[in-house]
């Protein structure tokens, strides 16, 4: 039986951050304890990996949705990191923090110390961004940001096609605005991902303080009344406990941070009973506020070649690959997406509440491969739904994958922004030069007309997909429905924290992955400052 200080339980985004901040102290005795294997695979750090990582269950939960009445009763996979670095190590690479107000609203809901002026410092503390000086970028971090290697003039094409469309160029959407189209910054570092785990531990794990476990299944919180002293954990088929001498800390992300407090008695009562756990202490919001960002993805035809055509043969591939050994440089330095605009659907609103990503390529999905035809696909997600879903258990035992119901489109705001989003799509194709290059709509097509909304909302339930950002089923506040407070303690339980997108009480504006790593910063700060 080992004993520690502290226990991480899940070294993803957040996690791998506070193994790293704990550990620098030499007095604390830390674990990071992983389900997942090491990070050794090179797709995972190959940037265009994501296409082997993603759906292969050595690196990733494999996650399945029930069929959702949004999607039209289909159910979608839900990719979740099961390594290293956690999703982090998998993810399309995209940096984006979101914006201002996101933190500010999230302070406005009670929870003291989470608005802007207060998260800022933890974005600056924990990024290198490797383009312009600016007061709100940090540049002495372990994450590496870096603008993308990888340009492509279809992309160029629709960016230059959005401004003629009446939108505004923004070189920098994670600094003072976020508002406006131009090029993704990617979590990369000399053409490699950087993960949470490249970043933050894998520079300390030779510490003598920090234990980091691999391919070790927490299986269950251990208590002593309502204390939290440690984990029981599977390793290798053995059982075997770690014990927490100041706390445990939940790390484990949104599908399995709210799962492990219900398998080990914290949760809504109906659900417990349900699945014949005793109630050690009720929390009706555990697992309840699930929100994702769902994408629709129109795909255009074009006249000029794009990753499709360029990876077309194995002598192309050949020399795609000999370019990125030598040089890094080329596709395979390509995150999940290249341009990006984060736009207004209707003039009289404050900030931006659709995000396009915009990919040189087009594919029915990454495991099959792209199209044999040259197109680009200009995805479009609402940055803010209002619909929440929730995370149900199957079974008392953590290896059962829980029952994970989005509630997609369920609301009328969420379905009139998506499809006012698909509409901007169509608009900025229609103009110069994009238009040029266009040569047709291959979805949702001509036959879905642009100002019948219904037939275009019918595309959507049938086609639009995760885009990976499931948040929200740990939720932070002081409301009944909350599981943390502002100091990402679990309510009515003495030395257990959650720290990982599970705690946002509202999604983000944007990719979640930069948000989940200053989490893992600001919960660092807050777990040493408690202690002393």
């Amino acid at each position: 039986m080992a004993e520690f200080d502290y226990i991480i339980v899940g070294a993803g985004s957040a996690g791998c951050v506070i193994a790293n901040r704990l550990s620098a102290d030499s007095r604390n005795k830390v674990a990071v304890v992983e389900a997942g294997g090491p990070d050794s695979s090179p797709w995972i750090h190959v940037p265009v990996g994501y296409f082997k990582t993603m759906g292969n269950p050595a690196t990733d939960w494999c996650y399945q949705t029930a069929p959702d009445p949004g999607l039209n009763g289909r159910s979608i996979p839900w990719p979740r990191g099961k390594v290293l670095g956690g999703s982090s190590s998998i993810n399309g690479l995209l940096y984006v923090r979101g914006q201002s107000r996101d933190f500010d609203q999230w302070r406005q809901l009670g929870n003291t110390g989470w608005g802007w002026s207060d998260v800022l410092p933890y974005f600056k503390r924990s990024e290198t961004w490797e383009a312009n000086d600016s007061e709100v970028r940090g540049t002495d971090g372990p994450l590496s940001v870096s603008p993308t290697r990888l340009k492509r003039q279809i992309v160029d094409a629709w960016i230059s096609a959005a401004l003629n469309a009446g939108y505004k160029h923004n070189p920098d959407y994670n600094g003072e605005d976020q508002e406006g189209v131009g090029y993704f910054q990617l979590t990369t570092k000399n053409g490699k991902r950087c993960s949470s785990a490249v970043a933050y531990l894998h520079p300390v794990k030779a510490r003598k303080n920090l234990r980091i476990f691999t391919n070790t299944a927490v299986e269950k919180i251990l208590f002593d009344g309502n204390k939290a002293t440690g984990i029981s954990a599977n390793r290798g088929g053995d059982t075997i406990t770690i014990n927490a001498r100041k706390e445990v800390i939940l790390s484990a992300g949104a599908i399995a941070s709210p799962q492990l407090l219900m398998v080990s008695g914290i949760g809504p009562q109906d659900c417990l009973s349900n699945t014949g756990i005793n109630v050690r202490h009720q929390l009706s919001g555990v697992g309840k506020n699930l929100q994702d960002h769902l994408q629709a993805r129109p795909v255009f035809k074009c006249n000029i070649p794009t990753i499709n055509t360029e990876v077309g043969n194995i002598f192309k591939q050949a020399l795609i690959g000999a370019q990125y050994v030598f040089t890094r440089t080329g596709p395979m330095t390509m995150a999940a997406s290249l341009g990006t605009g984060f736009l207004k659907t209707r003039a009289e609103l404050e900030t931006p509440d659709i995000q396009f990503h915009i990919q040189p390529f087009s594919a029915d999905s990454p495991a099959e491969g792209p199209h044999k035809f040259s197109a680009y696909t200009a995805s479009v997600l609402q940055l803010r739904p209002e619909s929440t879903g929730q995370i149900k258990l199957k079974s008392a035992d953590m290896a059962d994958h829980p029952v994970i119901h989005p509630n997609y489109l369920a609301t009328q705001t969420d379905c009139d922004t998506l499809v006012d989003g698909i509409r901007i799509a169509r608009k900025i194709a229609s103009h110069a030069p994009l238009s040029s290059l266009t040569t047709g709509e291959h979805s949702p097509g001509e036959q879905v007309e642009n100002d019948d909304r219904d037939s275009i909302l019918d595309w959507a339930r049938d086609t639009a997909t995760t885009i990976y950002h499931p948040t929200g089923t740990c939720k932070m506040g002081t409301d009944p429905m909350a599981v943390v407070d502002p100091r990402l303690r679990v309510h009515g339980i003495e030395n257990l924290r959650i720290a990982d997108a599970s705690i946002m009480p509202v999604i983000t504006s944007g990719n979640t992955n930069a948000p989940a790593i200053m989490i893992g910063e600001k919960a660092s700060d807050m777990i040493l400052e408690d202690a002393r």
